[in-house]
């Protein structure tokens, strides 16, 4: 089973679509701690407010559900605000600890050069290091970005993936079992669909 957390954030519909399609298995929309630890895979998505979704997370007792996934081993996909939950801290909501799987910072892209913020549209990626979400998706593809803040990892060896909007971003991170994209691969069309894969054959 795929369980995709239900925790109020949204982008959760296409995603579970994408994933039914891809897989040919029962994806799980929950927010039950215990169908998530049940699940073989696991993916956190949504969008919206660094400190609200802790908050919401908290709550529902799925901060200490998500960090258990994440030392199973089992696979673990993080989408879009699901990438920024995985780290420490985000300048979006100062004083508010993120889930600290993962070590970095979520900065504010800076609104320089006439860029505007959010970035929202497609970006290329490069790949500084190999991945195995990235497996035949070929070089520099296109990916949708729909985000206010970005990852800047502490360890560059967990960063799969790069993008380029008047920052360095790091738009993708590995570290064993966690996986997690800054883009949307439910909305980027078949190189998203190819990632999604990628990790359902993990």
């Amino acid at each position: 089973m795929i369980a995709i957390i239900d925790y109020d954030a949204g982008n959760i519909k296409s995603v579970q679509k994408a994933c039914e399609a891809l897989s040919g298995e029962t994806v799980k929309v929950t927010g039950d701690g215990s169908e998530i630890l049940a699940a073989d895979r696991v993916i956190l998505p949504g969008v919206g407010a660094f400190g609200s979704a802790m908050e919401r997370l908290i709550e529902r007792g799925l901060d200490d559900v998500v960090r258990t996934v994440a030392d199973s081993g089992r696979p673990f996909l993080g989408i879009c605000l699901g990438l920024q939950l995985l780290f420490e801290e985000s300048e979006e909501s100062p004083n508010v600890a993120g889930l600290g799987v993962l070590s970095g910072r979520i900065l504010r892209i800076p609104e320089e050069g006439g860029l505007r913020v959010p970035h929202i549209g497609w970006n290329s990626l490069t790949f500084p290091n190999e991945g195995r979400l990235f497996d035949g998706v070929g070089e520099e593809p296109f990916v949708y970005f729909v985000h206010s803040y970005y990852l800047k990892a502490e360890d560059a060896a967990i960063v799969r993936a790069r993008t380029a909007y008047g920052v360095e971003i790091d738009a993708s991170v590995e570290s064993g079992n966690v996986f997690a994209t800054q883009f949307h691969p439910e909305k980027s069309g078949k190189t998203g669909l190819a990632i999604l894969k990628n990790f359902l054959a993990v």
